[in-house]
């Protein structure tokens, strides 16, 4: 018999709105994404307000043009997350039903498709704008972790992305049929509450990291420095993770039963894995660059 924390009677959503012979369901992952696209304009709203912090004391935008780019990066996001979700993860489903990938209320997004969605996005803006990218980037990375907080946050009461099997104490029973398909558990399965340990890596700590780098060691006055810091912690922060959290089902098999995809030593490593050491690479190139030299 597995010991678990039963998972709370939390509904994924919060209010259903009558409208007619239909009723609008608000759900907590879409409040997640609005909260968090309006918490991070708001702190790069506030942080452009502050000349001093940047390079020559000049931000790489204004609030005008903040205010414009932000519709951008909403697109970017929602076509760039959904995108790499079917790329990476579905594209054997899409290969049956192409029409799927239109779908989006039936779930799949992808945080490395939606980082994507957001550097074309900004490149394209800045661009049309002469704006300077490496500044830019430097604010949207500063911006980003609150939103990956909040959506992790709704990932655990989705009750979705859980972790792998686990006797810990803090190991959580999650409600259904696949997350209590654990093989040689009797009883109730506990898993590891991989989306709590994501809030906290790649929300909280890598959040508070960036933010005391900007504001108190002065790193927006070396641009390409916070963007790398963000690009390799995030990376480190999902490789790490992916050793607690359960692979996507279509990864796994009866002879594969954690998800591996790449031949890496007697383990191998999941495709959030394969995914983040590219990440972790252009994080550390883009602070070598930032820091060769002086300011």
């Amino acid at each position: 018999m597995q010991h678990g924390i039963p998972f709370p009677d939390i509904s994924p959503v919060l209010v259903e709105i009558p409208l007619g012979p239909i009723d609008l369901p608000i759900r907590w992952y879409a409040l997640a994404y609005i909260a968090g696209i309006l918490v991070g304009y708001w702190l790069l709203r506030r942080t452009i307000g502050r000349p001093q912090l940047w390079k020559d004391d000049s931000p790489p935008l204004d609030r005008k043009q903040l205010d414009d780019l932000l519709v951008w990066l909403i697109l970017g996001v929602v076509l760039g997350g959904r995108l790499g979700y079917v790329l990476f993860y579905g594209w054997g489903k899409i290969l049956e039903d192409p029409l799927s990938i239109l779908r989006v209320w039936e779930g799949g997004m992808s945080f490395h498709g939606g980082l994507l969605g957001v550097a074309v996005a900004a490149t394209v803006f800045a661009r049309r704008h002469s704006l300077p990218l490496t500044g830019l980037a430097d604010g949207l990375a500063l911006a980003t972790p609150p939103g990956l907080f909040l959506g992790r946050i709704a990932n655990f009461i989705n009750a979705e992305l859980w972790g792998r099997p686990t006797d810990l104490p803090w190991g959580v029973i999650f409600p259904g049929i696949a997350a209590q398909d654990c093989p040689g558990v009797e009883g109730a399965c506990a898993r590891h509450p991989s989306q709590i340990y994501e809030a906290g890596l790649e929300g909280l700590v890598l959040g508070a990291l960036l933010l005391w780098f900007a504001y108190a060691r002065g790193w927006l006055r070396r641009p390409g420095s916070i963007v790398g810091m963000f690009i390799a912690g995030y990376g480190a922060s999902r490789f790490a993770v992916e050793f607690f959290r359960q692979a996507d089902p279509q990864f796994m098999t009866a002879e594969n039963p954690m998800g591996h995809v790449v031949s890496a030593g007697p383990a191998g490593m999941s495709m959030g894995q394969l995914l983040s050491l590219p990440m972790i690479a252009l994080g550390l190139l883009a602070l070598y660059l930032a820091f060769r030299s002086r300011p």
